[in-house]
C-alpha cells in the first residue's frame, strides 16, 4: 500500500494557520503556555509537523529545539499524520508472548508502514503501544475505538477489510 517512509506532504489549509495564530495570540503571554498551545495545534492539524512547531517557535519566541523536544518526549504529540484509521497494537507483556510481535510485523508488511507511519493515501497508520489494561484479550489491537482482541495474523485481512 505504501513505502517504508512516512511521504506525506505537510498540507496545511489558510483556516488552519489562521487558527493556529488565533490560540498562540489568546495565549502567548500566560505562563507555561507553550503546552496547552501544542496540544490545540495537534487538534487543529491532527499532528506536529515540523512546519507546526516552526510557526509556534518564532511566534512565541521559543527555540525550536524546545519546542520539537516537548513534542517528541511526550507521548500525546505526534511528528506524522494519522490516518483515518489509527491502528495501534499492544506489545505489552502479556500481547507480546501471546503473538503480538507477529501481528504488528505482519500489519507492517500488510500496510507497507512503519511504526508511527501513515499510509499514502492516508487511510490507516500504525503504530505500537504498552499495555491497555485488556491482558485478558491478548494479543489485542484497536482501530480507532473498536478494540479487537485473542487475535491470530490470520485474523487481520479480515479486520482491516471492515475499514476499506
Amino acid at each position: 500500500m505504501g513505502s517504508q517512509n512516512n511521504t506525506v506532504p505537510f498540507a496545511g489549509t489558510r483556516e488552519q494557520e489562521e487558527a493556529l495564530l488565533q490560540v498562540i495570540a489568546d495565549h502567548k503571554d500566560e505562563k507555561g503556555a507553550l503546552m496547552p498551545i501544542l496540544q490545540k495545534a495537534q487538534s487543529i492539524y491532527g499532528y506536529l509537523p515540523i512546519e507546526v512547531q516552526t510557526i509556534i517557535s518564532d511566534e512565541m519566541n521559543v527555540p525550536l529545539e524546545k519546542v520539537y523536544g516537548i513534542v517528541t518526549f511526550y507521548s500525546q504529540f505526534s511528528l506524522n499524520p494519522k490516518g483515518k484509521y489509527n491502528v495501534s497494537v499492544c506489545l505489552g507483556t502479556a500481547c507480546y508472548v501471546k503473538g503480538a510481535g507477529d501481528l504488528f510485523d505482519k500489519l507492517k508488511d500488510m500496510l507497507g508502514v512503519a511504526d508511527g507511519s501513515c499510509t499514502e493515501d492516508g487511510k490507516f497508520s500504525l503504530e505500537s503501544c504498552r499495555c491497555i489494561g485488556a491482558c485478558g484479550l491478548a494479543p489485542v489491537l484497536t482501530i480507532n475505538e473498536d478494540v479487537y482482541g485473542k487475535l491470530s495474523v490470520d485474523d487481520l485481512e479480515g479486520i482491516l477489510a471492515k475499514y476499506e
